[in-house]
């Protein structure tokens, strides 16, 4: 098991905020099919600042294209910023990358695996890369999957014949087979039955009421914002707009338009003025 967020090397006082994040920028480049055409630049992070604290569900909401990708991207070290700080547990990006790989996991909409290998197998080899191995480790991943749904004898099917949504479980349950002090969940119950979209929503909450750990959650879906997130953070076309518990942002919005604002999604589009299933494309690093 990996250090708990009490035992992080670079602060140990239980008030270190989990994630710092200080005027964080990301700029990508567009290239143009039309070799005439000027290169577009894409500011995906414009100057973004928040922290997270220990134990937090802390969610990130945004239409698609509004920089929630890019975010997790660069807490994940995947890409690296322009311009900014991060801290993890007070471990720097810049300086601390394999540190703060040892306290984070990652999942995303598009979870990898080796198809043709059964749950428990997959599981079974990304646990070792993270040196966890022992007769109890067969035990420990048959009661995570049962935990979220699945029957014994789907372990043991090749993963190309599992659901999208029962791929995206085992994903969960590799993540926290890794222990870590940090949860990264990319739209983790996009395009998942309600069933199972419920099943990893109750256990995001129970990697945090038992085994103390921060997740962060980018996501679309206002009504999981509201029901997981502890706080929110709104942001648009690269930049911050708000950061507050649901009812807060109902509050700051009702301000700006002068009445009562019922919902997360009303109090989502009078912030940033953008339709919630508006289309747009992500930059890609």
């Amino acid at each position: 098991m990996h250090a708990r967020p009490g035992t992080v090397t670079h602060g140990t006082a239980e008030s270190l905020p989990a994630v710092t994040v200080e005027h964080l920028t990301k700029t990508f480049v567009r290239r143009s099919l039309v070799r005439r055409r000027r290169l577009q630049t894409v500011r995906a992070l414009d100057d973004v600042t928040f922290h997270v604290q220990q134990r937090e569900i802390f969610g990130i909401l945004g239409v698609n294209g509004s920089g929630k990708s890019t975010l997790i991207r660069v807490l994940s070290t995947l890409i690296v910023p322009d311009a900014g700080t991060v801290r993890i547990f007070g471990c720097d990006l810049a300086r601390d990358e394999a540190e703060i790989k040892r306290l984070i996991n990652r999942v995303s909409v598009e979870a990898s695996f080796f198809k043709k290998l059964s749950a428990m197998e997959n599981l079974l080899y990304a646990l070792r890369l993270y040196g966890r191995a022992g007769r109890g480790l067969r035990v420990d991943i048959v009661s995570i999957l049962g935990r979220l749904g699945l029957e014994p004898g789907q372990i043991s099917q090749p993963m190309e014949q599992l659901s999208r949504g029962m791929q995206q479980k085992v994903a969960i349950a590799r993540a926290f087979l890794t222990a870590p002090v940090l949860l990264l969940l990319d739209e983790p119950t996009t395009g998942l039955d309600p069933r199972s979209k419920q099943d990893v929503q109750q256990f995001i909450r129970q990697l945090r009421d038992e085994h103390d750990a921060t997740s962060i959650l980018c996501t679309h879906d206002m009504d999981e914002a509201e029901r997981l997130c502890d706080r929110i953070a709104v942001i648009d076309r690269g930049r911050l707009i708000a950061v507050d518990t649901a009812d807060g942002l109902k509050r700051t919005a009702a301000n700006l338009v002068g009445r009562p604002v019922a919902t997360l999604e009303d109090a989502f589009f009078q912030l940033t003025g953008r339709d919630l299933h508006a289309e747009a494309l992500e930059p890609v690093a």
